[in-house]
């Protein structure tokens, strides 16, 4: 994910980074050369002209499939950032909570701290199809990291270190984990229906390409630069669209991923590596 200063316009208005421009400039490219030999066959061969009412009213519908395709897309990017939001929340709860009931079992702490640390990386590299160094051979590491996760608490329980209610609670952080997993997946293996997509681009493909004759009549060569204009916008946006509807890869525009993995393993070792796991000035009545 690129960070930026939303206040700051000229600092980011050339960029070309994140900005779809190299994955559409092929086709507006295309589509101003199409627009280009239009005009040139209207001028100097036969009359190409058509009516520009057929544009102005599929202007309007298109427009609102656009709108619709790049909702959508953002409603799947908003919701694999919740999710991740409640990984960071359910491990650093889980951590949290045994750093007190298993601050006698350094062993233990240690090495549910590592196991929950390895999570997020592991459910990283499932959402990507890539395999998690150390892990190449197992079918679904994150599934076999929560219960190794679970077996150490089974492991604490069985020395007597937390009672059943504790092991049920830290289990169910455990639980929740595997739920955000789980609505990651949906996400990915779930794309927009395929009769949407492919009807919003032969309708984009459509309008754009047969534009040029609709304004060549009115705007004569200039209608090469309103095609362009009006290319760029509505590809760009069907774009944008593609990009952040699986938030989970390595586009410019998806998820950091990475960062969330880096900061809930800082922040979960600075945790389990303190001196004491609670403060030594307690609220009163504690």
């Amino acid at each position: 994910m690129i960070s930026y200063d939303p206040h700051k316009w000229l600092s980011h208005f050339f960029d070309i980074r994140g900005s779809m421009f190299r994955e559409i400039i092929g086709r507006v490219f295309l589509c101003v050369a199409w627009s280009a030999a239009v005009v040139g066959m209207d001028k100097y061969v036969v009359d190409v002209n058509i009516s520009s009412l057929l544009h102005a009213l599929t202007g309007t519908a298109l427009g609102l499939l656009l709108v619709f395709r790049t909702n959508a897309s953002y409603d799947r990017f908003w919701e694999g950032r919740k999710l991740w939001g409640g990984v960071v929340n359910e491990t650093r709860n889980l951590i949290r909570s045994a750093a007190v009931h298993l601050a006698g079992e350094r062993d233990l702490l240690v090495s549910l701290t590592e196991l929950t640390a390895s999570f997020p990386p592991a459910m990283m590299h499932q959402l990507r199809g890539t395999k998690m160094p150390g892990m190449l051979e197992v079918q679904h590491p994150p599934l076999l990291i929560a219960t190794q996760m679970t077996a150490v608490l089974k492991e604490a329980h069985r020395r007597g270190t937390i009672s059943d209610i504790v092991l049920v609670s830290l289990d169910q952080n455990i639980q929740q984990l595997i739920d955000y997993l789980g609505g990651c997946e949906r996400i990915r293996k779930t794309p927009l229906p395929f009769a949407y997509v492919i009807h919003l681009r032969r309708a984009l493909v459509l309008y754009c390409f047969s534009l040029p004759f609709a304004l060549v009549d009115t705007f004569g060569w200039a209608a090469i630069f309103d095609t362009l204009v009006v290319a760029y916008i509505f590809f760009g946006i069907e774009e944008i669209g593609v990009e952040i509807e699986g938030p989970f890869g390595f586009d410019d525009n998806d998820l950091p991923l990475e960062d969330i993995c880096d900061s809930i393993r800082h922040n979960l070792f600075a945790l389990v590596h303190l001196e004491k796991a609670v403060p030594d000035v307690m609220p009163e009545g504690l």
